[in-house]
């Protein structure tokens, strides 16, 4: 089972290939072409009530980002996700150019994805020119010079220890080896973040578009010690994150009033989730609060269903049994997904 596109499991060689992802509401259509207008795009794990933006200046538009404009962010940042300093943040145009780079980074080595799992990291290192190997365990990554792991994970929602990752990170960076930890869906989980706990052989990356309810305005975080964190800001270039991106992360991720009402928001939503899905046959399996996977005993039907009735949701070509849902936005989608369920 894979998040966005063909999963692997157990132990074995991960080929690079295209990798097919949830959102792409033209896909729907042409799948169910008579669907009912307008969809709901149930597919992604975006938080469905976005951050209401600040009013900007009209000079954000019109000039490059300044130094400050990004320093300042990197010090929300900090503050927000327990960085020892503004030093081991690096902003990026969102994780997904992270995921990209650090391949590129390193030497071919032995890359381990702890799986399955979002299909990108694999699909990254392998055109990064490095051997991936797709694991199901920390315990079985071997003599991985490399280590991906999700946490929370995507699309099950599994939460990896946080002692044995750092455990993980200080043996791999003796060995001059690196782990990558994945935090995309941490901001809004009691799951433990090794934000704080940073070191040679660590990189953490956040997601601020997921959390947010903005992925529209491609923004996220690697964080590292500050040698590894100029070493992957020297590879996005110059001006990487855009200054109105600049503005409204920072007064987003100093707004820790809003972060933790739409914690308990998004909570209190997947558990009305759960209960819709469990009434129309469904066995919740895992996920988080910004998105729930479940086993039907016809999830293709289901998932026909959804679609005729405009509803896009999550499917796995390799676990037909299963569908990943993200939350409704309001109460009209909350009543229309309803319908089709019962």
């Amino acid at each position: 089972m894979s998040e966005r596109g063909p999963g692997h499991r157990g132990s074995g060689r991960v080929a690079s290939a295209p990798v097919a992802h949830g959102g792409d509401l033209g896909a729907a259509r042409a799948l169910f072409p008579e669907a009912p207008e307008p969809w709901i795009d149930l597919s992604t794990g975006i938080n469905p009530v976005p951050y209401p933006c600040p009013a900007l200046e009209a000079s954000l538009w019109q000039r490059l980002p300044a130094a400050a404009d990004a320093a300042a962010l990197r010090a929300a940042a900090a503050e927000a996700y327990g960085a020892p300093d503004p030093d081991h943040v690096v902003p990026a145009p969102g994780t997904q150019i992270l995921i990209e780079t650090l391949p590129r980074l390193s030497p071919p080595a032995r890359v381990a994805v702890i799986g399955p799992t979002y299909a990108e990291h694999a699909a990254a290192w392998a055109r990064g020119g490095h051997a991936v190997v797709s694991v199901p365990e920390l315990t079985a990554v071997g003599d991985a010079a490399i280590v991906v792991a999700v946490n929370p994970n995507n699309p099950d929602g599994r939460v990896l220890a946080g002692d044995e990752l750092l455990a993980l990170a200080r043996d791999l960076g003796r060995r001059g080896g690196l782990l990558v930890v994945d935090e995309a869906f941490g901001d809004l989980e009691p799951a433990p973040s090794l934000a704080g706990a940073l070191e040679p052989g660590l990189v953490v990356l956040r997601s601020f578009g997921k959390t947010y309810g903005l992925a529209g305005l491609r923004l996220g975080f690697a964080l590292a010690v500050p040698e590894t964190a100029r070493g992957i800001a020297a590879a996005l270039g110059p001006w990487a994150v855009s200054g109105p991106a600049l503005a409204i992360g920072r007064a987003a991720l100093a707004d820790r009033a809003w972060r933790a009402e739409a914690a308990a928001a998004r909570a209190a939503d997947a558990a009305r989730l759960d209960r819709m899905l469990a009434r129309a046959g469904g066995a919740v399996v895992g996920g988080t609060c910004l998105f729930r996977l479940a086993r039907f005993p016809d999830a293709p039907g289901l998932y026909d269903r959804l679609g005729a009735a405009g509803i896009y949701v999550r499917r796995f070509a390799d676990r037909p049994d299963l569908l990943r849902f993200g939350l409704p936005a309001d109460k009209g989608q909350w009543c229309r997904l309803s319908r089709v369920l019962r």
